[in-house]
């Protein structure tokens, strides 16, 4: 945005958002603490994407109340917002609803399967703000994980690597059918 600024661009006309894959979180940590098998690590499970979030969340706040973004605030650009995705819940004991119903905020977007959008829509409950102020408790979860000796930044690796593994293969299936698709719709020589 400010190198848009720098060369005028208009930056009420730019707008993004910033993904965070919430369930591949729990998924990847709660196979860890399977395998622990304690009751400590038990008692952590299905708590690590919504600590994710939520001090994913707290850099949002904090990056969007500095002076550095007031100085784009004035020239008319739009805040990032945090998008949820892979708010599905994966573990059958969890809510259903869990990573919506505990992720709203101000600003954000949460993309959700049909599933899970039928779920909120039947018995979700959206009761205004579920991220600001849990912030401490994000951090005590993920300190819970780190003393059951799960490094969290391992763990963001593999999701990381996994999850450009995974775009990179769409992306080569979309290009393959797009010329395929061409190749199909190219006049013949001859």
């Amino acid at each position: 945005l400010e190198k848009a600024k720098a060369a005028g661009l208009d930056l009420s006309k730019i707008h993004s958002v910033a993904s965070f894959f919430v369930s591949r979180v729990d998924t990847e940590i709660d196979k860890r603490l399977d395998a622990i098998g304690s009751d400590e690590a038990k008692a952590a499970k299905g708590k690590s994407a919504l600590a994710n979030a939520r001090l994913a969340y707290e850099a949002y706040e904090e990056v969007f109340s500095s002076d550095r973004w007031a100085a784009l605030d004035k020239a008319q650009a739009n805040k990032q917002r945090p998008l949820w995705a892979s708010t599905g819940v994966k573990d059958p004991s969890l809510k259903d609803t869990l990573y919506v119903d505990d992720l709203v905020a101000p600003n954000t977007v949460n993309t959700m399967p049909e599933a899970t959008l039928d779920a909120v829509a039947d018995h979700g409950e959206i009761t205004g703000n579920t991220v600001a102020g849990g912030y401490d408790q994000a951090r005590a979860d993920l300190d819970a994980i780190k003393k059951l000796g799960i490094s969290y930044d391992d763990v963001v690796q593999v999701l990381e690597d996994e999850g450009v593994e995974k775009f990179e293969a769409s992306w080569n299936d979309l290009l393959k059918s797009t010329e395929a698709e061409l190749s199909r719709l190219a006049p013949s020589e001859g």
